[in-house]
């Protein structure tokens, strides 16, 4: 279905993919871990695309750290645990570049920091749960 081309950056292969996602369409979505994006296969493509990170590591809005956990929903907005950045980003479809939704503010146990995000849902209200894996617990915020 995605990769199994050898392991590297380009659009045909992966690198570590760790988390999925399919979506109604078929489309699988996947979090390529070492190549610190997340990249969309259509169903019968041969190749993937780009939708988001893929500028290599670091805390801008354009690159991820590490992704995990992802949740793409009916509009095809991507909701991405960004592990190294302890945050979530948010891309909507053809964006060049993410927003922060939650967290993005340094590595820490308050309110608004994580510690090594994990993976994430939604419940069918539109609240966001978090798996805050170094502070061992599960948090819920309501996204707009």
């Amino acid at each position: 279905v995605a990769g199994g081309n050898g392991q590297s950056d380009v659009l045909n292969q992966l690198n570590s993919p760790g988390y999925l996602f399919v979506d109604r369409d078929h489309s699988v979505y996947v979090s390529d871990y070492e190549n610190h994006r997340v990249m969309k296969w259509n169903k019968g493509a041969t190749e993937g695309t780009v939708f988001g990170g893929g500028q290599g590591y670091g805390n801008a809005l354009t690159q991820l750290y590490y992704p995990r956990g992802l949740f793409v929903d009916t509009l095809g907005t991507l909701y991405v645990a960004d592990w190294g950045n302890d945050r979530v980003m948010r891309w909507t479809r053809g964006a060049k570049q993410g927003t922060v939704i939650v967290g993005g503010n340094g590595q820490g146990a308050g309110a608004n920091q994580l510690n090594f995000l994990r993976g994430l849902s939604f419940d069918r209200h539109g609240n966001l749960y978090l798996a805050d894996q170094n502070n061992h617990r599960v948090q819920r915020f309501s996204i707009e």
